[in-house]
């Protein structure tokens, strides 16, 4: 690996998720890659994807079946051009993978196994256990590393796109001695993957801050689409120990959410129980808490103890850290935010409204997931878009065609005059989040998230770019304001998006996307 240092290539990869690996692996048959990476691979949001990956390749499943469930989720905002080519495309590089010895799951005939996950009408999810995305990361990241003409700069924290003349022409990163380093390329790729932890409660790893979406809008991106946060209905929620995501799959295997009363309660809240979309559980969740004042759990105590340690061995492991036996006594769960499926605008190929940027993965927004994401559809994007994205950027810069969306500009935050003491910390900011911008919102403390948000992107404005604190917070900063500006300006509920006081769809005024430009 190169330790870091000036350099150029003719293509760049900022992010080493699934979506820049398989880019990665596109782009050196056309020359030379510089691949930027955060952290390990295994700490990118792919590594922590525990559920799988979903692709049309059982017997009594098709491409129009994956399609009705997608466009089901994600609540009359996906692109169907979007969704066609993520169902399509997905099959033949999910079969990629099995050719190249991706360890999934298999059946006692041999076959790749598939499991079922909420808002699927069929068996369609590979997995690896409950690590799919760890093996596909590993995977990938075997084929990258073997690779001459692919050079990793690691511990590299990108700071700022560079724009000259209106195209990108690379990034600013710091290393990890803390020096401002330079890479040039004809094209970059932003593959960084999602923005969690602006959230108090989050599924996500530390480094998932929003740095992409974060220089994207500095560099005059658009961006579309961000009041749109999925949170995952099944956190482990134990006091004194860190929240850790129990996947989809175990309600897909038969796991059931009950009260403290032992009392499955789903139905009481939406006909397709506990396999119902994530933002519906999400909020049953809410709702039951709420009436009983207690807990909500999730019980798998009636199956099968042998499967489930098999089955799902380091969900097993964590609830066992916290002092809990998955397999005999119901564990308790609360939401926490997952994932982010607005982000910076995209066309189908991952060019965005800057020439010679693209993005793919989930700091993108293709249209393809709606107001809200299919599970196991995340790791699928990351590989389709991922490799869509290299075949566009192997040719000549075309102008992205992006979607018909109302465009509301903002000017840009000023040069950092800030009085001392104004910039807050990290747990400030994901706490605001977590209380104005989280699972339930209201027009009030929209506005004052929005106003306080504001004062806050004027702080830090002009932080030192090697101060990794300082970076930290300015990314949460100005992706949290974003998230909350677009919260407040959709004046209804859809998907992830739930307003107390407008709790209706309303696809009169709202079905439609709306981006955000900022300018000067």
């Amino acid at each position: 690996m190169n330790p870091g240092g000036d350099r150029g290539g003719d293509f760049l990869v900022i992010g080493s998720g699934v979506a820049g690996l398989r880019a990665a692996l596109s782009l050196v048959e056309h020359g030379d890659v510089v691949v930027l990476t955060k952290a390990e691979p295994t700490e990118s949001n792919t590594g922590y994807a525990q559920g799988g990956i979903a692709a049309a390749l059982g017997t009594d499943d098709s491409p129009e079946l994956h399609t009705a469930d997608t466009l089901g989720a994600g609540d009359g905002l996906c692109s169907p051009e979007a969704v066609d080519v993520l169902v399509r495309e997905g099959v033949r590089y999910v079969r990629e993978l099995v050719d190249w010895g991706a360890g999934f799951d298999r059946a006692a005939d041999g076959q790749v196994a598939l499991g079922r996950e909420a808002a699927h009408s069929v068996r369609r999810v590979l997995h690896a256990r409950d690590a799919t995305g760890r093996e596909i990361a590993r995977l990938l990241w075997s084929r990258v590393s073997a690779n001459r003409r692919i050079h990793v700069i690691d511990d590299a924290q990108a700071t700022a796109l560079r724009v000259e003349g209106g195209s990108c022409t690379g990034v600013t990163f710091v290393d990890g001695e803390r020096r401002v380093r330079q890479v040039s390329a004809g094209r970059t790729l932003l593959a960084t993957g999602g923005a969690g932890q602006i959230y108090r409660e989050t599924t996500n790893p530390a480094i998932a801050t929003g740095d992409g979406v974060a220089m994207a809008v500095a560099a005059g991106a658009r961006v579309t689409d961000l009041e749109f946060v999925q949170f995952h209905p099944t956190v482990l929620s134990v006091p004194g120990h860190a929240r850790f995501l129990l996947s989809e799959a175990l309600r897909g295997e038969g796991a059931r959410l009950v009260n403290a009363s032992g009392e499955a309660f789903m139905t009481r809240y939406e006909p397709a129980g506990d396999l119902a979309s994530r933002d519906l559980v999400a909020r049953a969740i809410v709702r039951e808490s709420r009436r009983t004042g207690a807990p909500v759990y999730l019980s798998l105590t009636h199956l099968d103890a042998d499967f489930v340690r098999s089955r799902f061995p380091s969900i097993v492991a964590a609830c066992a850290a916290a002092g809990l036996d998955l397999t005999r006594e119901p564990v308790p769960v609360s939401p926490a935010a997952h994932y982010v499926m607005g982000g910076v605008e995209t066309d189908l190929y991952g060019r965005t409204s800057v020439p010679a940027l693209f993005a793919a993965g989930e700091v993108a927004c293709t249209f393809v997931h709606g107001a809200n994401r299919l599970a196991s559809n995340s790791l699928l994007e990351g590989l389709v878009f991922g490799a869509r994205a290299a075949d566009a950027m192997a040719g000549p810069i075309e102008a992205a065609a992006l979607a018909d969306a109302e465009v509301v500009t903002h000017r840009a935050a000023g040069t950092g005059a800030a009085v001392a003491g104004t910039v807050p910390d990290v747990a400030a900011v994901r706490e605001l989040m977590w209380n104005a911008a989280g699972l339930v919102r209201d027009r009030d403390a929209l506005a004052a998230a929005v106003t306080t948000l504001g004062d806050w992107s004027q702080a830090v404005a002009g932080i030192d770019p090697s101060d990794s604190a300082a970076r930290r917070v300015r990314s949460l900063v100005v992706v949290g304001l974003h998230i909350a500006r677009a919260a407040l300006r959709r004046e209804e509920s859809r998907g992830g998006h739930y307003r107390s006081d407008f709790p209706d769809r309303d696809d009169a005024r709202w079905q439609r996307h709306v981006a955000d430009v900022t300018v000067g």
